[in-house]
């Protein structure tokens, strides 16, 4: 074999130059973003209220890598420098504040912002699911959960006191205190719902990115998670109250109580599931009329 001129010509070092900007990029973003990252992965793994993110974070990346790259993508260096510098800008902001959220929510508009420098904004509209999972997988802060999380105690509370009374248990509701003879159910903000309702609507986001097609359904979907964790956190609360009261006081409580959470969340689940299929279903059913009329 033999090499022709231009082979000849062309400097070893060409591949490296061509990708040492990427790597310079990479390597700028580590350094400027591992500090919120490592606190990310510490309230994943710690925190109960935040450890959907070990699921949603890798399944966001899958999600990416499968859809690929669009084929009209056009790169918009401008654009992209533009939110990179409103990504850095919000990182260094929240970081003189301490505001985490913030903070950890800098990276996910910095990686949309180096999607659009290296590929345009077309190719972050393609990537919206695995985007708006990215944004799921950050723990909301501490002042909006404890916000969200009294209304949900409450409203629990008084829906499974009223199951409780459907089964003639006698009953009384003090706030988000269940008094039973003998024995007192505290609603805490653990058992508010809100762990389930942020798993629930990160399931939601996907089923309906996943197997829906019209952004209306998407929607309807992503709004039936609301009442689906309240009432499977009310059913919860029941359940509970049920066996404390004819069963025995230790239903209440270690692995039976734990156990009972994962059945109702295994429950809310299904019912998710059940009405993305339903959804999916009159959308098909939609379509085929749509093309019969024309």
């Amino acid at each position: 074999m033999t090499a022709t001129p231009d082979a000849l010509s062309r400097p070893a070092w060409t591949p490296a130059v061509r990708w040492a900007p990427a790597l310079a990029a990479g390597l700028l973003f580590a350094l400027l973003f591992a500090h919120p990252f490592r606190l990310l992965l510490d309230d994943w793994w710690n925190d109960p209220e935040a450890g959907h993110g070990l699921l949603l974070a890798p399944v966001a990346l899958w999600l990416a890598w499968k859809a690929g790259l669009r084929p009209d993508r056009i790169p918009n260096p401008r654009l992209g420098l533009v939110v990179l510098a409103s990504a850095v800008l919000l990182r260094y902001l929240a970081g003189l504040a301490a505001e985490l959220f913030t903070l950890r929510l800098s990276m996910v508009l910095a990686l949309a912002a180096v999607v659009t420098f290296a590929w345009g904004w077309r190719q972050v509209l393609a990537w919206w699911l695995p985007i708006t999972l990215l944004v799921l997988s950050v723990p909301l802060p501490d002042l909006v959960t404890s916000a969200l999380a009294l209304p949900l105690q409450f409203k629990a509370s008084a829906m499974g006191a009223r199951l409780l009374e459907l089964r003639h248990v006698p009953v009384e509701l003090s706030g988000n205190i269940i008094l039973i003879p003998g024995r007192r159910l505290f609603v805490t903000e653990a058992c508010s719902g809100l762990r389930s309702l942020t798993a629930l609507l990160s399931l939601g986001v996907l089923a309906g990115g996943l197997w829906l097609r019209y952004p209306v359904s998407r929607a309807l979907i992503i709004a039936a998670t609301i009442p689906v964790a309240i009432a499977i956190n009310a059913l919860r609360i029941f359940l509970t109250g049920f066996l404390v009261y004819y069963v025995s006081p230790a239903s209440g409580e270690g692995f039976m109580h734990l156990s009972e959470g994962w059945l109702m969340f295994v429950l809310a689940f299904g019912i998710l599931g059940l009405l993305t299929w339903l959804v999916a279903a009159l959308e098909g059913v939609w379509t085929r009329r749509r093309r019969a009329d024309a």
